[in-house]
């Protein structure tokens, strides 16, 4: 793959990372929101000190705005990483089209970067954990993150070397096998976190946790639907002057 292919495939992400980051934040904004506010609300009720504070940046702007900058900026910027680890994977994890290669990056993307952490680590709301753990926690979920991205890298390289012995269906499963083995030990051994105040609504917490997974599902499935279909018109374009649908007939003349 020539440079100037992969700086409009790298365009390209961007521009669907973008268009992902649009819908993660719809669903961000009617979903998750609510769910933050209610849990700010907790807080405030069982605040230990009522001294009050000024507040820097209003809660109304951070909702809209805020939330707005951050949910794209972040889309663009994943979206840009993923193009980079498309053209990587492009030819190498099976003779897929460059949609089906998009999606299934994708899908492998959101399990080890979100997912595999998520399940040891899940999202918590406002008034959810001890400040003075902060730093501990966030370690924890990074580290998480990283071991979990290389052991999905790993089981690819696996599955690769094992196909022309094993077969692909096989070597597929050696490596999903071995990728789960992995992650449930680092599950076992990793310190559990479980801050949660034996008041906190259980409803709010389960919604904030599902809006948070919803927020991800909707952000990577968009890139990989949108991306794929930029990838597949930019690496397979159609014959110029025919319309949709004629490229068949024209070939069988």
């Amino acid at each position: 793959m020539n440079s100037m292919t992969v700086r409009n495939l790298l365009v390209r992400g961007m521009l669907a990372g973008l268009t992902a980051g649009v819908l993660a934040l719809v669903v961000a904004y009617l979903l998750g929101e609510p769910n933050v506010d209610k849990a700010i609300g907790f807080e405030e009720a069982h605040a230990a000190a009522h001294e009050h504070e000024v507040e820097i940046v209003s809660r109304g702007l951070q909702s809209t705005a805020g939330l707005a900058t951050g949910v794209l900026i972040y889309g663009v910027a994943f979206g840009g990483i993923a193009a980079l680890a498309y053209c990587f994977a492009l030819g190498r994890v099976g003779r897929f089209t460059p949609r089906a290669t998009a999606l299934l990056l994708s899908g492998a993307e959101l399990l080890a970067v979100y997912v595999v952490p998520f399940l040891k680590y899940p999202a918590n709301p406002p008034a959810v954990g001890d400040p003075g753990t902060i730093g501990k926690r966030t370690t924890l979920y990074f580290l998480m993150m990283l071991l979990s991205v290389l052991l999905a890298v790993g089981a690819t390289l696996l599955g690769r070397r094992l196909a022309p012995k094993l077969g692909t269906w096989y070597a597929t499963v050696v490596a999903v096998l071995g990728f789960a083995l992995v992650i449930g030990l680092a599950y076992a051994f990793l310190p559990a976190v479980d801050e949660v105040p034996s008041d906190f609504p259980a409803t709010v917490l389960w919604r904030f946790r599902l809006s948070a997974l919803a927020i991800q599902v909707t952000l990577w499935g968009g890139f990989g639907l949108a991306f794929g279909e930029l990838a597949e018109r930019l690496l397979h374009p159609k014959p110029a002057g025919l319309p949709a649908g004629d490229g068949a007939v024209a070939a069988s003349q």
